[in-house]
């Protein structure tokens, strides 16, 4: 065990012993039930795909590709691999819980309004809604983070022969960074959505410039005020119609458009009119907005959305939280395209033109259990991620772990490990349940937290979707607040699936 130090004044240290990475018991277990020899040929690995990780399609191929993957490493054997070897094997990127992108799954081919989009609010904000900056940059980073919906509010510029997207930026700007990030991460179609603040003349301006494929239009709700040159570039049309959230929510079979709420305003509506919602968005768009109060750009609860079939569920992009974390581990799904399609059942209609109806009482339909096993790392960890004394001034870090479920009301729940005191490498090995209903919609939340009396710091977080979970033994990477990815921490996990009883 090596040392290390930390000074309480200039007369006195406190000395901790730090322990070396080593492999968890579970890892043992699984290696040596594998290979008893102590060495895990390509014959043994692809056994260990299949009976432990539950890649039943695993090939040959597959395992001699791992096998070749780790010949740079250093303590990479020609015989095969041994302990460290393959401990090594499980905290790299070839077998995380959650695949890194490799091609879009999902069928592409259905209405729009078979699929949630990733949605910004107010995209050209660089803080909060009141008094912060408008660029351009905001909307480069989400379209790089694969939002794929994009809002711009348009102003007359203060001489009124001009347009402004806010207070400072011009929308010609907006629209060149769109144009140059659009389809940087994604291949799959932006969506451009104007708060219009313009007089006629000016909306004349604005048809030359946003050409009609990549232009969605939100107007008021009398859209034939508009000049006819504005109204060629509208390629979804929308507005409340007169007369109150039962016609709002009315669906003509001939012609599909789209709703804009409040979060407020949904939250009321479904109260009375959950099924009215979930059967509009089956054939209409609905977009959920935050509501005004919050001026500090947080967010809402995407699920209130989502379980009504909302496509568009508008997120301030600029800030972090949970609900951040969230929509950001829900649109990983699909490999991070923007576009995830909903389920079956939100789309499906019964004999009697039933549909889903989210007040009604579900089944538990799957169970997961996942073992929180150990925070580990790459190199030298938090030690590389953070500061010496990034958590405590005079000693190691006392880490645990919250683990829970972000999705319908519920599936919703977070537990939480011991602590682990003064230890870079705590070690839990504690095991959660959690019983789902509506596994489609449900997010995995991972948050490390160092606990001191009274305070907790923060240590990484992460967001899986559910759906897109790995079976076995398989490894975590935590993101820092804005969902940057740390370049070294990891949870170590075993995630299984189960049936209900």
């Amino acid at each position: 065990m090596s040392k290390e130090n930390y000074r309480v004044c200039l007369c006195w240290r406190r000395i901790f012993k730090t322990r070396v990475v080593e492999p968890p018991v579970d890892v043992k277990d699984v290696f040596y039930s594998i290979s008893p020899s102590g060495m895990m040929t390509v014959d043994d690995l692809l056994r260990f795909l299949i009976q432990h990780q539950g890649q039943k399609n695993a090939t040959m191929k597959d395992a001699q590709t791992i096998f070749d993957s780790l010949k740079h490493l250093s303590i990479f054997q020609r015989r095969g691999l041994h302990l460290d070897a393959f401990f090594r094997y499980l905290l790299g990127d070839l077998i995380l819980a959650h695949p890194p992108p490799s091609k879009v799954h999902h069928d592409m081919n259905a209405p729009l309004s078979h699929y949630f989009l990733f949605t910004g609010h107010n995209s050209y904000l660089t803080g909060n809604q009141f008094s912060s900056k408008s660029s351009v940059e905001p909307i480069k980073d989400a379209l790089l983070r694969g939002v794929r919906v994009i809002e711009l509010d348009l102003w007359p510029s203060s001489k009124g022969n001009d347009v402004k997207e806010t207070s400072s930026v011009g929308l010609q700007k907006c629209l060149q960074a769109i144009k140059e990030n659009a389809f940087k991460a994604s291949e799959y179609p932006v969506v451009i959505t104007f708060e219009d603040h313009l007089k006629p003349n000016l909306q004349k301006k604005v048809a030359k410039w946003n050409p009609p494929e990549e232009g969605e239009h939100i107007p008021d709700e009398d859209e034939e005020k508009v000049v006819p040159e504005y109204r060629h570039i509208i390629s979804i049309h929308a507005g409340k119609l007169k007369g109150g959230l039962e016609n709002w929510l009315s669906d003509d079979p001939n012609k599909a458009r789209r709703l804009s709420l409040s979060e407020q305003e949904l939250q009321n509506a479904v109260k009375t009119h959950g099924t009215k919602t979930v059967k509009f968005t089956q054939r209409n768009l609905l977009r959920v907005y935050p509501k005004d109060a919050r001026v500090d750009s947080s967010n809402y609860n995407p699920f209130v959305g989502w379980m009504h079939g909302a496509q568009m569920v508008a997120f301030n992009m600029q800030g972090h939280g949970k609900h951040l974390w969230i929509m950001q581990g829900m649109f990983k799904a699909n490999c991070r395209c923007g576009y995830v399609k909903k389920p079956d059942f939100l789309l499906q209609r019964g004999p009697n033109d039933e549909v889903f109806d989210p007040s009604v009482p579900l089944d538990v339909k799957t169970i997961v259990k996942v073992k929180v096993i150990q925070g580990t790392f790459l190199g030298e960890g938090w030690h590389q991620d953070f500061p010496h004394t990034a958590f405590d001034c005079f000693s190691p870090p006392d880490f645990k772990t919250r683990i829970g479920i972000a999705g319908v009301p519920a599936d919703k729940v977070v537990k939480e490990t011991a602590t682990m005191d003064d230890e870079w490498l705590p070690v839990w090995n504690q095991v959660f349940e959690f019983q789902l209903r509506v596994p489609e919609l449900a997010v995995l939340r991972i948050k490390v937290l160092e606990s001191d009396t009274g305070s907790s710091d923060f240590g990484g977080q992460a967001c899986l979707p559910v759906s897109e979970l790995r079976t076995g033994i398989r490894a975590v990477p935590l993101h820092e607040k804005k969902g940057n990815k740390y370049n070294h921490v990891r949870l170590l996990l075993s995630i299984k699936f189960e049936a209900p009883l």
